[in-house]
C-alpha cells in the first residue's frame, strides 16, 4: 500500500530503534504493505540491561506477532511469581485469563531483540544497523517532522532519510523527541535498575521472583532494610538474571550507589543460591526506566512516540516490554489507516487517534501506578504494606493482578473488574 510519491522520499515510514517497540511496529507495518525503514544504532546480536522476563501480558504480544513461544523454541517458561519479604514467601501461579496465556517466559535480550528484528526483516522491513539517529528533520514552514539525520557505520558518515511519518522507538534517551522539544515530565516517576548474571542451581526454578524487601545482614546484630526491590529470573541455561530497582519517589534515589547496594543485598542471600562474586558472569549493568507516560504528547506533527521513548514502563513492576509492543501495535494500526488517506486534516485525524487510544488502554493504569509509586517511596508505608497487607488473603489476588498488569477488564472475575475500575477512576498526579 505504498504511499510514496516523491523521489526524495526514502520510505513511507521511518522507525528509529529496533528494540521491542520498533521491531514490532516495523513488522506490523511491513505486513500491511507499508515501505518501512528500520534504523538501529547497534548491530545484532546486542545486549540490553533488562530483567529478561515477561509476564503473560508480554507473552500475548509475542503470540500476536506470530512468534513461537514454546520451550522447544528456546523460551524458558515460568508458572508464576514468587514474592519474598523478610517474614513471608508467597508462590502465586499466573492467573487463568481470557486475554493472556497462563505462563510467562524468559529469554536474554541478546537473543530476544535480534529475534524481533529478524521477524521485521522477514516481513519486509529494511533494517539498517549502525545508524545512529541524532535528531529529526523538520519542514521549515510547518515544523512537521519529515525525516531524520543520522551517522552511519564506524566512520560515522552523515546521512539523512525522509518519510512522511517517523516512529520514535529510541528508548530512554528519546533523542528524537528532545530534538523537537518534547521534554520529559518531572512529576512522573523515574526508575533505575541494575542487573547481573550469576551461575546458579536455581536456573530452572519455575517461578520468577520479586523481592519486596532487600536486607543487608552483613552485621547479624543490626540488619538493615535497603531501599528498592529485587528480582531473580531463571534462564534455564545455568544462569539467573538478578537485579534490583528503585523509584525516584524514594529519597535515596539520587544518592545511592546501586552497584554497592546490589552487592550488599546479594551477599546476604543464602550462599546455596550462588549469588556471589565468584559465580558472576559479566559486569553489573544499569539503565533508567521512564515510567507512567513521563513524556507526552505521544503524537505531534508527524512524530509518534512508542515504548520507553514515551515513558511506558509500568510504575508498578518496572516492566516495559509488553507496553512497548502494545504501543507498537496501536501505532502501526493508526499509521496504516493514516497512510490510506490523503495528506492533510483527514490523515491527521487518524494519527491523533493513536495517543487517544493509547491513553484509553494504559492511561488509567499508569495514573494508578504513579500514585502507587508515590506511596511506596515512603519507607513506612512500604514496610507496612509488605508486613501486613500480604497477610490479608482476600487482598492477595487484587495486589497480584494489579502489580503484574495481568487482569482482564472485559471477561475477568470480580478482582479484574476492581482493578479496571480503580484504574479508570484514578486521579491524575500532576
Amino acid at each position: 500500500m505504498s504511499s510514496r510519491s516523491s523521489s526524495e522520499q526514502d520510505a513511507d515510514v521511518i522507525v528509529v530503534g529496533a528494540g521491542p517497540a520498533g521491531s514490532t511496529a516495523a513488522t506490523y507495518l511491513a505486513r500491511a504493505g507499508v515501505d518501512v525503514l528500520l534504523l538501529e544504532k547497534s548491530t545484532f546480536p546486542r545486549d540490553k540491561v533488562c530483567g529478561d522476563g515477561l509476564t503473560p501480558r508480554g507473552v500475548k504480544q509475542l503470540i500476536d506477532l506470530g512468534i513461537d513461544t514454546s520451550e522447544e523454541a528456546g523460551w524458558v517458561h515460568s508458572r508464576g511469581l514468587r514474592i519474598l519479604t523478610n517474614e513471608l514467601t508467597l508462590e502465586l501461579d499466573w492467573p487463568e485469563l481470557t486475554s493472556y496465556p497462563p505462563y510467562g517466559v524468559s529469554r536474554t535480550r541478546h537473543d530476544f531483540d535480534e529475534l524481533l528484528a529478524r521477524t521485521a526483516q522477514r516481513a519486509g522491513a529494511r533494517l539498517v544497523e549502525r545508524a545512529t539517529v541524532n535528531g529529526a528533520i523538520t519542514d521549515e514552514r510547518s515544523g512537521r517532522v519529515i525525516g531524520v539525520n543520522a551517522k552511519l557505520g564506524e566512520e560515522r558518515e552523515p546521512a539523512s532519510y525522509r518519510a512522511p511519518l517517523v516512529l520514535a522507538c529510541d528508548g530512554v534517551s528519546a533523542r528524537l523527541a528532545l530534538s523537537v522539544g518534547i521534554e520529559k515530565r518531572d512529576s512522573r516517576p523515574m526508575g533505575v535498575a541494575v542487573r547481573r548474571y550469576y551461575r546458579s542451581p536455581r536456573h530452572t526454578d519455575p517461578f520468577i521472583e520479586g523481592h519486596l524487601e532487600l536486607w543487608d545482614r552483613s552485621d547479624p546484630r543490626d540488619p538493615k532494610l535497603l531501599p528498592g526491590y529485587g528480582w531473580a529470573f531463571p534462564l534455564g541455561d545455568g544462569t539467573v538474571n538478578v537485579g534490583l530497582g528503585m523509584l525516584s519517589t524514594s529519597k535515596a534515589f539520587r544518592s545511592t550507589d546501586y552497584r554497592a547496594l546490589m552487592r550488599s543485598w546479594l551477599d546476604s542471600t543464602p550462599e546455596e543460591w550462588g549469588f556471589r562474586e565468584c559465580n558472576a558472569t559479566g559486569k553489573i549493568g544499569g539503565a533508567g526506566l521512564p515510567m507512567g507516560f513521563n513524556r507526552t504528547p505521544h503524537y505531534r506533527d508527524g512524530l509518534l512516540l512508542l515504548g520507553d521513548a514515551g515513558g511506558m514502563v509500568s510504575p508498578f513492576n518496572g516492566e516495559g516490554i509488553p507496553s512497548a509492543m502494545e504501543s507498537a501495535k496501536l501505532a502501526a494500526e493508526h499509521v496504516v489507516q493514516a497512510l490510506a488517506r490523503p495528506e492533510g486534516p483527514s490523515r491527521e485525524r487518524a494519527l491523533r487517534g493513536y495517543p487517544a487510544t493509547l491513553s484509553d488502554l494504559m492511561g488509567g493504569y499508569y495514573r494508578l501506578g504513579n500514585l502507587f509509586a508515590k506511596l511506596i517511596g515512603k519507607p513506612r508505608i512500604m514496610r507496612a504494606a509488605t508486613k501486613y497487607g500480604l497477610r490479608i488473603n482476600p487482598l492477595i489476588p487484587l495486589v497480584y493482578k494489579g502489580l503484574s498488569g495481568c487482569y482482564d477488564p472485559k471477561d475477568g472475575d470480580v478482582v479484574d473488574r476492581i482493578v479496571a475500575t480503580a484504574a479508570r477512576l484514578a486521579p491524575s498526579v500532576s
